[in-house]
């Protein structure tokens, strides 16, 4: 049985917690996840989602050996809903790390990604000097969150989408930690 990893901060945030995945997340992820809007506009989100899709990425996140740390934005600290979306710090090299995040559309343009991004920056858990992030091109939503939070634009690229089944142009960013 997969154990809860406990060296995976709690994150304080205005109007939610980031909190580390635990295996009862997995119903609203499968109902988030599942929905189409959420898998295309990630890279690794299949859509449909396969049965076990949901299952395999818990139990990575929740590994000794993950190069990823994964957060739920959980609101109900403010009367909001358990899981909104979720949030990652992906280790790419000592010092360095790739944020990533959805948001389940039912709180699209409520402001839960800008906080969990900006909080998340905040606490720097992973101690990195630098921070890159990637967004699609067609989704300018995320693109703000990004530049609201500090991140600057360095250039133009592509990426594959399992969800698309294609490469889709990104727009990449960087923060760097003072």
């Amino acid at each position: 049985m997969m154990t809860q990893m406990t060296d995976q901060p709690v994150i304080e945030a205005e109007r939610c917690t980031l909190r580390p995945l635990r295996m009862s997340d997995k119903g609203l992820i499968d109902l988030y996840a599942s929905d189409e809007r959420v898998a295309m506009n990630t890279t690794s989100v299949p859509h449909p989602l396969p049965p076990g899709t949901t299952d395999a990425f818990i139990a990575r996140s929740l590994s000794a050996k993950r190069s990823e740390d994964v957060w739920v934005m959980d609101a109900t600290k403010s009367g909001g809903a358990e899981l909104k979306g979720l949030i990652s710090l992906e280790r790419v090299d000592d010092d360095q790390c790739e944020i990533g995040y959805w948001v389940a559309p039912a709180f699209w343009n409520t402001g839960v990604a800008s906080r969990a991004v900006a909080a998340l920056l905040e606490a720097n858990p992973l101690n990195c000097r630098t921070c890159f992030a990637s967004v699609f091109q067609d989704n300018a939503a995320s693109a703000r969150v990004l530049t609201n939070c500090g991140f600057e634009y360095i250039g133009d690229a592509e990426t594959f989408s399992v969800a698309r089944n294609a490469k889709v142009a990104i727009w990449t960013y960087s923060r760097t930690f003072g």
